[in-house]
């Protein structure tokens, strides 16, 4: 049994952890509903405990892993020209597609109107953190201090600073060269720094999901079944239409095999609700699944995962018609090409902001003269909904990726129509290190 569960492929395995571990979750809430044994040493204990280690360690790959493979990527470019022509693809693509998603999300809920009827009963204040002005995301994406920014994990600084070495390393001539080797090295290490922990994926991923499905509000998911179904539907919509066709367009390559390569990133965005944590598993599918080189995806990846919000506008989309109707409040035309602009934008200038979709959220119904306390009513669903949001915003950071890696001549198409390009992963035998 253990000789054919090592055998199994990576997604095979967080597949069985995913399913695992919602069946334990479900199970566990019916079975055992008010036992406080169970509570306290399996879902706050046992499955609490592993899943928290799983997504930290997660966390921990982030930084180094944006610094050394930022850096390698810039400072192998031959013409610094490049990087500007890189950096304005790659901003106007995520620019076009949370427009275009948010567009799909109002369009949308107009024609199924999920707000129309709701109950507000359970209507409660909701306190909205203040968004920081533009001026002020702009002077934030240069540190004043980078150790300060490696520390804080404040990742769009982290970017500015590794790109503004990149290139200094690449000037540098001779001196640089040797600084760039080890850069190089570094990656390497954190590349097997990654493989070590994909090999405890499935177990992070079984708890992280058992914990969950103990604990989710699942009478809120029924009392709000219409928006929770069309914010779903809304979202694979985006995912098969928009990034599909952009797929196809831009890069002549089969849409389907990109989704199916892309399986490793979605589930693993899925079970960590983090496009920030899911960088090592996305940085590892752009280049050797997708073929996507790293000098791209060493840019494209990170900062997707900061400022890429499609999933997030689809759900202020949706949100703002849903609380507009449940509080029987009439938008313009104007209003709704108001929280169009309004999120697109906000996508970028609440970047650094913990909690930015309720933030982002928040900013976009005072832009429109809507009720904060609607947000409150959505409050209980959005947990899971958070969940698919960040694996359809993931997809995107890498179909963008191999959109501006064709452009650029980056992108391993041999690779890309190999079906089973990095699909085996990668394990490390402790006894024999060497």
């Amino acid at each position: 049994m253990l000789k054919n569960w090592r055998q199994l492929s990576l997604t095979t395995k967080v597949m069985f952890g995913m399913i695992a571990g919602i069946v334990v979750g479900l199970l566990s809430r019916s079975l055992f509903p008010e036992s406080p044994m169970v509570t306290h040493y399996l879902t706050n204990g046992l499955f609490h405990v592993v899943g928290q280690i799983f997504i930290t360690s997660l966390r921990m790959l982030v930084v180094p892993l944006i610094f050394t493979s930022i850096i390698c990527g810039t400072c192998s470019l031959s013409d610094a020209s490049t990087l500007g022509r890189l950096g304005g693809k790659t901003l106007l693509l995520y620019l076009l597609t949370t427009a275009v998603a948010i567009t799909l999300a109002i369009v949308s809920a107009l024609l199924v109107e999920p707000g129309v009827g709701a109950n507000l009963e359970s209507v409660s204040n909701f306190a909205a953190k203040e968004a920081p002005a533009i001026t002020d995301v702009l002077i934030r994406l240069f540190p004043s201090n980078p150790i300060e920014a490696l520390a804080e994990g404040n990742t769009l600084q982290i970017i500015v600073f590794s790109v503004l070495f990149g290139i200094s390393i690449a000037a540098a001539g001779e001196p640089g060269e040797r600084i760039a080797r080890i850069f190089e090295s570094m990656n390497e290490v954190m590349m097997k720094l990654v493989a070590l922990m994909m090999n405890l994926a499935p177990y992070g991923v079984f708890c992280l999901l058992a914990k969950l499905f103990t604990t989710i509000e699942l009478d809120a998911i029924v009392s709000l079944i219409k928006y929770f179904l069309l914010l779903i539907g809304v979202l694979f919509l985006h995912v098969a239409v928009t990034y599909c066709t952009l797929f196809k367009a831009f890069t002549g390559l089969s849409p389907w095999l990109f989704l199916r390569k892309m399986e490793d990133a979605i589930m693993f965005a899925f079970s960590t609700a983090s496009s920030n944590a899911t960088i090592p598993v996305t940085m590892e599918t752009a280049t050797h699944r997708l073929g996507a080189s790293n000098r791209v995806a060493s840019f494209t990846i990170p900062l997707g995962s900061t400022i890429n919000m499609d999933g997030t506008a689809i759900m202020q989309g949706v949100a703002t018609v849903f609380i507009a109707q449940a509080f029987s409040i009439d938008l313009t035309i104007g209003d709704y090409l108001t929280v169009i602009l309004t999120a697109t934008l906000a996508s970028i200038g609440t970047a650094g902001v913990p909690g930015v979709g309720l933030v982002m959220l928040a900013m976009v119904l005072q832009q429109v003269g809507l009720p904060l306390e609607g947000i409150a009513l959505i409050m209980g669903v959005d947990r899971f909904l958070d969940m698919i949001r960040t694996a359809v915003n993931v997809t995107g950071d890498c179909a963008v990726t191999c959109i501006v890696a064709k452009g650029e001549g980056g992108l391993n198409e041999a690779v890309f129509n190999d079906p089973d390009a990095g699909e085996k992963e990668e394990e490390i035998d402790f006894h024999h290190i060497r």
